[in-house]
């Protein structure tokens, strides 16, 4: 890890530990990997001030993989410029919330946010389209035909849409994960 500004404090590690669902080791881990993502290996960057390009994190093995690696990065960046970049603590939230240990309530809101593509706080036919399209691949060979579409989207309005307003909100969202034993074991990311 080079030079002393790209090493962690005892206090800060200490911090992340209580802010995150983290541990000492899965910090510094993920310390070290966003490091090794910065190209000047020779310059370390000092992670409290630098941002990585989200075409960098989503190289990370972890991500390359996930239909929805540009969605994560851009809910969880917090750059005013919107464009998926993330500092360490972004990264640390991101990776705090796939772990085995976030609630099932820090998870779904997560995912909520992941899959509402437009950002208006639910989930409409277009935000549905787009997460199925996600799921099963736009390839000619993959992609559902408009009516197959339309069915599934109303099959899981009519499950999921318990005020029947044609939207899926959070609280909708987050009453159909809890029906769902094997969405914690999937919505996580291992470093």
């Amino acid at each position: 890890m080079g030079t002393s500004t790209s090493q962690l404090s005892k206090e800060d590690v200490s911090e992340y530990q209580e802010l995150t669902f983290l541990t000492k080791q899965e910090i510094l881990l993920a310390h070290k990997r966003f490091v090794e993502l910065h190209e000047d290996k020779k310059n370390p960057p000092d992670t409290r001030h630098f941002r990585l390009t989200m075409d960098k994190i989503v190289k990370l093995p972890e991500l390359q993989c996930n239909p929805f690696r540009d969605r994560i990065c851009h809910v969880f960046s917090t750059s005013e410029q919107k464009d998926g970049s993330l500092t360490f603590e972004d990264f640390l939230d991101l990776l705090s919330a796939f772990s085995d240990s976030a609630t099932l309530e820090i998870k779904s809101h997560y995912a909520f946010r992941i899959f509402d593509f437009d950002g208006d706080g639910t989930l409409g036919c277009a935000d549905l389209e787009k997460l199925v399209n996600c799921l099963t691949g736009e390839t000619d060979d993959t992609r559902l035909t408009s009516e197959e579409m339309r069915q599934l989207i109303n099959n899981i309005l009519e499950e999921s849409d318990i005020d029947k307003d044609g939207t899926v909100n959070l609280s909708e969202f987050q009453h159909v994960i809890s029906r769902s034993p094997d969405f914690v074991s999937s919505f996580k990311i291992v470093l």
